[in-house]
């Protein structure tokens, strides 16, 4: 039988009153906001993935239902700790926003925690932000199948406790089961610090196609010395001031711009992102390739966005947002015009982007802040605009979609390096990234 929400009042007290009456440390509890949304649940002595236990919440009509198990496990502020749990579902439409796991940071007496490091930006910025609720990575496995949470979650200073909680909310006739919960303390995960850099260079000399890629030799050379991992270069840059049009300038990928940047590529240890004009057959993209370091082509990218001078020049779009995993992360790429539609870069992100490459003919800079700060990217940029113009620039955009470099002189490298495994925390969010996939619609 299933046990109902008795306690409901109790435990919410305990929880928003100051008060720290969730339980003993490994007591698991169970809280709903409001009776009538309470589902019901279960603790089974002999369910989980290996029959040592397991807790069941199930929900009948409706989408009012929201409800969570809850445990407080002791830690130690400033650790780094291991975060699992299983769990299995059955009859829910909307797993990522209906199935979650989420944790809580407190002291011995329940006080919200802060950061020590001030945030870099926001309308808070240089005041510790609040240590908010974290959001464990989820690895669904599909209906029926066992699943799991997983991360590795820092500890703010001061922390005493997290509370666990493991939610089924708005969806009906539907049935999660949890298992195997664990916090386990580990080593602070290594930095991943990756050095990325955007050309700024209009290749005006020559009038065919093949004159264009040489021009960035230089570039690419100076990225290398000092020690850039991933380089982006502009737009359809083989088109660029040659009069002519675009299907004259059209190649195969891979095909001889490609294969003359993967030469710099492996001579230089680079990633190199530039935007090409692709054949295929009868049809036309503007597309962005990526190569590797050992000069090998990675993928591409064709631009799914067309504005009207590509569609009247007989371009048809691309249908997909592919993502690469590389030896540096994981980089998507988007093309010009991609940046006016939050799509792109959120299917990008969506498919776990960490790095959006942007060759970009011309842009509002809003849009590039815009695109980095609601995915929490690092966002390249690589355009023909003048600087003098204020509009586009070449440059590095970060998670709060701030700017970390911008080039200005033609010729030159905006280069910033970066840690991809430090998250960015926001004033009242947290870390915004791992709150978008519950989160997003």
């Amino acid at each position: 039988m299933n046990v109902k929400c008795e306690w409901l009042v109790l435990v919410c007290l305990s929880l928003f009153s100051g008060s720290w009456l969730l339980g003993a440390e490994d007591e698991w509890v169970f809280w709903s906001p409001r009776e009538e949304a309470c589902p019901d649940h279960v603790e089974r002595k002999d369910g989980g993935r290996t029959k040592t236990g397991s807790f069941v919440i199930e929900s009948g009509l409706g989408e009012h239902w929201i409800g969570c198990w809850q445990r407080q496990f002791a830690v130690r502020g400033g650790g780094y700790y291991q975060f699992t749990a299983w769990r299995m579902h059955r009859g829910v439409k909307n797993v990522r926003r209906s199935v979650v796991a989420r944790v809580l940071w407190k002291d011995v007496k329940g006080n919200a925690l802060k950061w020590p490091e001030p945030a870099a930006s926001g309308y808070n910025k240089g005041v510790a932000p609040v240590a908010e609720p974290e959001y464990p990575a989820d690895h669904d496995s599909g209906e029926g199948q066992w699943g799991r949470f997983d991360d590795i979650l820092e500890a703010p200073p001061g922390a005493d406790f997290a509370v666990v909680e493991l939610y089924l909310q708005w969806a009906g006739n539907a049935r999660v089961e949890f298992c195997d919960v664990s916090l386990k303390a580990v080593d602070a995960p290594k930095p991943r610090r990756v050095k990325i850099a955007a050309v700024h260079l209009q290749p005006k000399e020559g009038r065919q196609p093949a004159d264009k890629p040489p021009q960035f030799a230089q570039a690419l050379a100076q990225a290398g010395k000092q020690g850039v991992d991933l380089v982006v270069l502009p737009e359809t840059l083989t088109y660029y001031g040659t009069g002519k049009r675009m299907d004259e300038c059209a190649e195969t990928v891979p095909g001889p711009s490609t294969a003359y940047f993967g030469k710099l590529a492996r001579e230089h240890s680079l990633h190199v992102v530039a935007g090409l004009i692709e054949r295929d057959g009868k049809t036309l993209y503007n597309v962005a390739v990526l190569i590797g370091p050992d000069g090998e082509l990675i993928g591409k990218y064709r631009k799914v966005c067309l504005p009207r001078g590509e569609i009247t020049a007989g371009l048809t779009p691309g249908h997909d947002f592919p993502v690469f995993e590389t030896q540096i992360g994981r980089i998507g790429m988007m093309v010009c015009y991609d940046g006016f539609f939050p799509e792109v870069a959120r299917e990008l992100s969506n498919r776990g982007a960490e790095i959006i490459a942007w060759p970009v003919w011309g842009c509002n800079p809003l849009l590039a802040a815009a695109r980095a700060c609601e995915n929490h990217v690092y966002l390249v940029s690589s355009t023909y605009t003048e600087a003098s113009q204020k509009w586009m620039i070449s440059g590095i955009f970060d998670h709060f979609g701030d700017v970390l470099a911008r080039a200005e002189e033609w010729g030159t490298l905006a280069i910033a390096e970066v840690d991809l495994n430090k998250p960015a925390r926001w004033n009242s969010l947290g870390n915004f990234r791992a709150q978008i996939p519950s989160h997003r619609p």
